[in-house]
């Protein structure tokens, strides 16, 4: 597969990267997909050839991405503000609220929160578990 299949076809928009083993990310992306109205693509990071997009699987791993035509890549709590800044109003609005000084941290805090404890969320299994130096060192 290409690695940004799916972006040159919605202009503006970016191609977030998912953990596929994952059942909670699977469940969280379905909801994007369906509800969301977003211009952003979704691929499994699994399915997609890393280098070309400059990550590494353990990155991957580690937290989600939003990797952008121009090379541009948000993680973690960003990367849900860029698929959120890809859809319609009001949801492009708490995109950009959430990239706001302030809430950009409380949005990465809490995306390492759900990211840590995405096993125990609906739809997670032991499989959702990170590895536990992402745990040791969150970015």
């Amino acid at each position: 597969m290409e690695a940004t299949a799916g972006v040159s076809e919605r202009p503006g928009a970016g191609l977030f990267l998912y953990d596929r083993d994952c059942g909670f990310c699977q469940r969280a992306v379905g909801f994007a997909r369906e509800r969301l109205r977003t211009r952003t693509a979704f691929a499994a990071w699994q399915d997609v050839h890393l280098d070309a997009l400059g990550l590494t699987p353990e990155q991957t791993d580690e937290r989600a991405w939003v990797v952008y035509p121009d090379g541009r890549r948000l993680a973690g709590g960003d990367a849900v503000a860029g698929v959120l800044l890809a859809a319609g109003f009001p949801t492009r609005v708490l995109g950009r609220l959430m990239l706001l000084p302030g809430a950009r941290l409380l949005s990465r805090a809490a995306y390492r929160v759900v990211a840590a404890n995405r096993y125990r969320l609906p739809g997670g299994t032991a499989a959702c578990a990170l590895p536990t130096s992402s745990l040791r060192n969150p970015k």
